[in-house]
């Protein structure tokens, strides 16, 4: 008998028919090939550091196993960068570029662009970085039949803080929680800054909201109301609850500023109204909760005097704990909410740099 070869050889191909200069956007190529030039994307870190307002740029080069040259030249090269959410079931598009053309999307429109150091190099630089660019990257490349990606998280420098607003804790749904972050110079904390904050030291016994909608709580000293006392240090986690109905506090972060934050030397206490018009008078505007935390957390902002801020709460930055002022450690202490309108105390203004 005689023996039978059989070569199976697999190719799935996928392109819509497109006009123009759509490519950039719907071009979507899938190959399985067992033999000849393989495509290799990769990262040359996995992680970049940097902060709101600075310039960082994202690694990412290709080459082919079997050859020297970065590319065939038989095909157009596209590159696409895209932004995963936290359980990578969605992609957010940030870039497209593919021979001459070039796409950025939403908030990172004339913001990025290929670095092109090499012919090789699909590497993205971010400008001006913006607090929700935090988060993880796809990069990936296709060429002809051939595609590959690789992953780069961009962590930024940061504090992350708790935020309850004046009707006290436990009264946000997920969609105020996010708003509420925002009005405070700040976004809704991810996990990751949740545990690097714990792992800095945060305990905060009042569950709060995270970006991926779970709600959970770090404790670095297990005690009765927080779990209990022999239970261990950690970030609790109460799962995923309705965002609609479930209402909890909220877990914001926060990255430098372009201004100034500054205590206002006034020559008597104010009442809130007066505390925001002292600002204006001053060239500056009454500052944000997420503000006072940059400048404490960032800068070593140390003062013991409490001072209104834009959400009607009265706080003060302690950098240096010392009798009377946070004895025990550096915190921002909170004083409360006030009566608006009776209530005398200083103000923290801020003034944005043009």
């Amino acid at each position: 008998m005689k023996s039978l070869l059989f070569l199976v050889l697999i190719s799935v191909c996928w392109a819509e028919p497109h006009p123009g200069n759509s490519s950039l956007e719907h071009e979507r190529i899938v190959h399985i090939q067992e033999n000849g030039p393989r495509l290799l994307v990769v990262a040359e870190q996995a992680k970049i550091f940097s902060h709101r307002g600075g310039n960082v740029t994202l690694p990412c080069k290709f080459y082919h196993e079997h050859t020297s040259t970065a590319g065939s030249g038989a095909h157009k090269i596209r590159i696409k960068w895209t932004k995963l959410t936290y359980d990578y079931l969605k992609e957010v598009d940030v870039f497209v570029a593919m021979g001459h053309h070039r796409k950025s999307y939403g908030s990172y429109q004339g913001r990025v662009s290929l670095r092109g150091s090499s012919e090789n190099d699909a590497s993205l630089v971010i400008t001006n970085i913006m607090l929700e660019d935090y988060g993880r990257y796809k990069c990936e490349v296709i060429e002809g039949l051939e595609d590959d990606t690789a992953v780069v998280t961009l962590n930024l420098e940061g504090v992350v803080f708790p935020y309850s607003p004046r009707l006290g804790r436990y009264n946000l749904n997920f969609h105020e929680a996010q708003r509420a972050c925002v009005e405070q110079d700040s976004v809704m904390a991810s996990f990751d800054q949740l545990y690097d904050a714990w792992r800095s030291g945060l305990d905060w016994c009042n569950a709060g909201w995270l970006s991926d909608g779970s709600v959970q709580y770090p404790i670095t000293k297990p005690r009765e109301p927080c779990g209990g006392r022999n239970t261990v240090p950690g970030v609790r986690n109460y799962g995923f609850w309705d965002k609609d109905k479930s209402r909890y506090d909220v877990f914001c972060f926060t990255s430098n500023f372009n201004g100034r934050f500054y205590y206002l030397i006034h020559p008597t206490k104010l009442t809130y109204d007066e505390a925001v018009q002292a600002c204006l008078k001053d060239g500056s505007q009454i500052a944000k909760v997420g503000q006072i935390f940059a400048a404490w957390k960032l800068l070593g902002y140390d003062r013991c005097d409490a001072g209104w801020l834009a959400d009607g709460s009265v706080r003060y930055p302690i950098a240096r704990p010392r009798k009377r002022c946070s004895p025990s450690e550096a915190a921002v202490r909170f004083v409360g909410f006030p009566d608006k309108k009776h209530k005398l105390y200083g103000v923290y203004c801020f003034r944005a740099y043009n």
